[in-house]
């Protein structure tokens, strides 16, 4: 009696439930009619069929799980081959849209280029229009030139006029200035004596002195006493007498008394035609006194 239970539990193990129940019925019912008609060497003989059938099946289940693993690596590698696909697809994305900002880039040095051009241009423009006009300036100060020659001629001309003009004005002042301080100087004595009460020692002069080694003239000069003591008369004449006038003579009579020329009592005197009222209070400030050209005709 063949035992199925055992040879259905064999074959689950290697070909599942349902080909294992119909393979152990089919040998079942094939011992069952060879049981009949073929002999037990037979039977071994097909025994050894089936387990050669078995090897076959469990080598061709080895062989299936192989491919089953070799399936599952190439599924792997497909993944891996699509993520670097991926990767290549955002990789090119980049690449295009830096392609796109080179482009807008070269678009813009393009426009860059364009304004450059263009200032090059203006620039070239302003250029030779500054030229034309330094040509032109060149003329006018060629021209200038000229006229500058002309105009120092000119002005050489009016300079010497003008020196002469101030030589004749000079000597016109000179003869002016000597008549009047000629008058002062013989009418003085008189004068001092009505108005200052002082005596003349000696006539009036016009003279020179040396005062630290410089030569100073003087236009009137004298001494004369009052009350027992003795005066130093400085005069100086000016046809139009001025406040600069006033402040030389200030200096002039401080030089004198530095250079011990002057003595203690000194008598200043401005002699002039004319003067302003404020310039004759000015003087008279300074301790000098005016005295007018017609008080001269007056004690003459």
């Amino acid at each position: 009696m063949i035992d199925t239970l055992s040879i259905y539990s064999d074959l689950k193990e290697s070909f599942g439930d349902e080909p294992a129940k119909k393979m152990a019925r089919l040998i079942a019912q094939i011992y069952s009619e060879l049981s009949q008609s073929v002999r037990r060497d037979d039977f071994n003989d097909l025994k050894n069929v089936v387990a050669e059938l078995a090897e076959a099946q469990k080598r061709t289940e080895n062989r299936v799980e192989e491919l089953a693993e070799a399936q599952e690596r190439t599924e792997a590698r497909v993944e891996e081959l699509a993520e670097a696909q991926k990767r290549t697809e955002a990789r090119v994305e980049e690449l295009a849209e830096a392609q796109k900002r080179t482009e807008a880039r070269v678009e813009e040095l393009a426009e860059a280029q364009k304004r450059t051009e263009a200032r090059v241009e203006e620039l070239a423009e302003a250029q030779a229009s500054t030229e034309r006009r330094l040509d032109s300036l060149t003329v006018k100060v060629e021209e200038l030139a000229d006229a500058q020659k002309r105009t120092e001629q000119e002005v050489r001309k009016l300079a010497k006029g003008l020196r002469e003009t101030r030589q004749m004005v000079g000597g016109l002042s000179d003869t002016v200035g000597y008549g009047l301080e000629d008058q002062a100087i013989a009418a003085l004595p008189a004068l001092l004596k009505i108005r200052f009460d002082l005596e003349s020692d000696s006539p009036f002069v016009r003279k020179y002195i040396v005062i630290d080694g410089r030569e100073v003239e003087l236009n009137m000069f004298g001494t004369g006493h009052k009350d027992n003591e003795k005066w130093f008369v400085v005069g100086e004449g000016k046809a139009k007498l001025s406040k600069k006038d006033v402040d030389r003579f200030q200096k002039l009579l401080e030089r004198l008394k530095a250079g011990h020329v002057v003595g203690e009592h000194v008598l200043p005197l401005l002699v002039t035609y004319s003067t302003r009222p404020t310039i004759q209070e000015y003087a008279e400030q300074k301790g000098m006194h005016v005295i007018w050209s017609y008080e001269l005709e007056q004690v003459r």
